[in-house]
């Protein structure tokens, strides 16, 4: 599967995965935000509709699992910064990268195993942040996480395709979502749709809220289709209100990017 949001380009210039490991989800800050029980919408779908404003808002730490990924970050509006670590592979590949975002600029350090291997200038950026100058990389996809929106699941789109949902406890919710209807989000990929076929116009979900109303977990259960095998999409939101402004990498840790690394994030 693709992350069809933030890191799109370096994704898709080096694996599709079908993915997913274990994560520890965060717990949510219930100090921040004014929002309160009695204000969380009684009807399921709307209840979960609203609980995505507090990412609209763009302040909170994530991690996303899935079953060859790992992934965890932090998103801060209010100083234009974000990061993302991704680790991910199989039994043939595995790769691990490090994203950061301080409006204008972009950082990446990328461990691509094999791939690397004799590919000219490899050795200069090893270990090494590269940094993308934002005029040069032009229209490349994924080096701007605000540009396309600050949730890098973007659970709004997944709630707008649910087609049936339920309240089965405090905070908690249960049903299905048509992922054929759903574009830009991180549990779909048109190879994965076209696999899954009909399956795809239902598939199972649970999702937690905050006291606040604020989500905090989303679970997709993804079935096995082709060569996507059965597997749980887990994305968790933590920190509202409170994550810490992303810093720039030390000095001596940055090279400029070479023309590879931008024709990658062109892809």
């Amino acid at each position: 599967m693709n992350i069809r949001r933030w890191s799109v380009g370096v994704i898709a210039a080096t694996l599709l995965v079908p993915g997913v490991a274990a994560c520890n989800s965060g717990t949510a800050d219930s100090s921040s935000g004014s929002s309160s029980a009695q204000d969380v919408p009684a009807d399921p779908k709307e209840a979960l509709l609203a609980s995505t404003k507090g990412l609209a808002e763009g302040n909170f730490t994530f991690t996303i699992t899935a079953d060859s990924m790992t992934g965890n970050g932090v998103v801060h509006k209010p100083s234009d910064s974000a990061q993302m670590k991704m680790s991910m592979g199989n039994d043939e590949f595995t790769m691990e990268f490090d994203l950061i975002h301080i409006t204008p600029d972009t950082w990446v350090k990328m461990d691509l195993g094999d791939l690397l291997a004799g590919m000219p200038g490899a050795d200069a950026f090893k270990d090494k942040y590269q940094h993308l100058d934002a005029a040069k990389a032009g229209d490349a996809k994924g080096l701007n996480p605000f540009k396309s929106g600050t949730d890098p699941a973007d659970a709004s789109a997944m709630f707008k395709g649910i087609a049936e949902v339920e309240k089965t406890g405090e905070g908690a919710y249960s049903g299905t979502v048509d992922l054929s209807a759903v574009t830009d989000s991180v549990a779909t990929d048109e190879a994965m749709l076209k696999e899954l076929g009909e399956k795809a116009k239902a598939i199972p979900f649970t999702a937690k809220l905050d006291a606040q109303g604020r989500l905090t977990e989303l679970v997709m259960s993804i079935p096995a289709a082709g060569e996507t095998k059965a597997q749980d999409i887990k994305v968790t939101y933590a920190d509202y209100g409170s994550a810490t402004a992303v810093q720039k990498p030390p000095a001596d840790q940055v090279v400029e990017a070479g023309e590879q690394t931008y024709e990658m994030f062109k892809g």
